[in-house]
């Protein structure tokens, strides 16, 4: 049996620079951030500064047999659903005709909002003595029965976004949730992109959620010296730039729709990408303990431009992960220069993280939907708040202002803790 070309035809995006995908796509062409100055006095001052999502509007034709169960998702998840929600309003009726078997889910969720016990705090204060050095386990129990949100571990379950999106939409193909950081976004739109490309689904759905920037998240990500210090406020996020010292992080919900080309172009529909395929590799190394090595990355990319044909300059820009992190961009941007050491190297890198700061596995995917919105509109998008590299990548051409492309594909790159470096090719008519 012959595999299936398989096809974008829906995308949504609630991030902090747009409550939809045409906002999202507007802020990025007229250079707007959402990172902001978050104020809390809980934080130190550079960690006033985040990417949060201030609009977005909750879905109103939530089946009633569902709507109780909104009250169980976070913040996180919620961003995810009104990002799904989106990606899928356009096709609503094709979908009816898809048996719910046929229908495949992923969802990757990044999310960390409920990391923490301020949820148990009243009923602690209530079983503590006045220096808090004795606690009472009966008023403990006692206050927790009135006192604590009884569904806060259900809040706190990354798949509940998952579930709950399998009953409202229903999808009930092939599927599954994962929870982890950066590629899984972008993990999870591979094997919506394989469940169709195998048919063992007709129609994918995938999904990106994400929220890094509540209190112990914050002290973590600092506590292993990834974070920007915030030295130049909102323009702190700076990825290749000589002068970046770490990312800002962000919050928000992505999501791909897929379906077969065949079936796409049957009915007509509005083909938005073509995913032409997917590269993987990972390898764990001791020297590399908070990021990927550069063989892993080069692999990764080599291997697919060489599965689906394309060559390095057939690519209208490339999207590297970015971190913003001086070893992480470093290594990232060698990879790059050994990908091009036998070729021209005048394809443009663009980094579009400082947008709407590292949303975790949102981030995967908005960056695939930003740079189709760019190749359609023949545009290299600009890596915000980039001057100037170190010497060593003084070669490479990184987008610091928008510029013009005229090829119709691009390529994706997201990587994470633990050594994964994940790739996409997207053709754009």
């Amino acid at each position: 049996m012959s595999e299936r070309e398989v096809v974008i035809t829906g995308t949504g995006l609630t991030t902090p620079v747009g409550k939809n995908s045409v906002e999202n796509w507007q802020s990025l062409k007229t250079l707007k951030t959402g990172i902001a100055n978050n104020r809390s006095d809980d934080l130190p001052e550079f960690l006033h500064y985040t990417g949060k999502v201030t609009r977005f509007d909750l879905p109103q034709d939530i089946p009633p047999k569902q709507q109780g169960q909104m009250k169980f998702l976070n913040r996180g998840a919620t961003l995810g659903f009104c990002a799904a929600h989106e990606a899928v309003s356009s096709v609503k009726s094709f979908i009816g005709d898809i048996q719910p078997g046929r229908r495949a889910l992923y969802v990757a969720s990044g999310d960390h909002t409920k990391i923490g016990y301020d949820f148990m705090y009243p009923a602690i204060r209530d079983s503590v003595d006045s220096r808090w050095d004795n606690l009472d386990q009966r008023k403990l129990n006692e206050s927790a029965l009135n006192k604590v949100n009884p569904f806060f571990l259900l809040e706190s379950l990354n798949n509940n976004l998952f579930s709950f999106l399998s009953a409202v939409i229903e999808f009930m193909g092939p599927n599954t949730s994962l929870a982890s950081l950066s590629p899984c976004g972008g993990n999870a739109l591979e094997l919506a992109y394989r469940s169709i490309k195998l048919n063992n689904a007709d129609v994918a759905l995938a999904v990106g959620y994400g929220n890094w920037i509540t209190e112990i998240p914050l002290y973590e990500l600092e506590g292993l010296g990834i974070l920007s210090k915030c030295r130049h406020g909102a323009a702190s996020y700076r990825p290749f730039d000589r002068n970046r010292d770490g990312f800002i992080p962000g919050e928000g919900g992505a999501a791909i729709f897929l379906e077969a080309a065949d079936s796409a172009e049957k009915r007509g529909a509005d083909i938005l990408g073509k995913l032409k395929g997917f590269g993987n590799c990972i390898e764990f190394s001791p020297s590399h303990k908070m990021g990927v090595s550069e063989r892993v990355t080069k692999n990764n990319i080599a291997s697919l431009l060489k599965e689906t044909g394309t060559r390095i300059h057939d690519l209208s820009f490339i999207i590297p992960h970015g971190s913003g992190t001086r070893k992480g961009d470093s290594s990232e941007l060698r990879s790059l220069t050994e990908i091009f050491s036998d070729e021209n190297n005048d394809v443009p890198l663009c980094g579009l993280k400082p947008y709407t700061g590292h949303m975790g596995a949102a981030s995967d995917i908005t960056e695939i939907i930003f740079g189709m919105y760019a190749v359609k509109e023949k545009m290299v998008p600009a890596t915000l708040n980039y001057e100037e590299a170190e010497k060593e990548f003084s070669h490479l051409r990184i987008s610091g202002s928008p510029q013009v492309c005229n090829n119709d594909t691009f390529l994706s790159v997201s990587y994470g803790v633990g050594g994964q470096s994940s790739s996409v090719i997207v053709e754009v008519k």
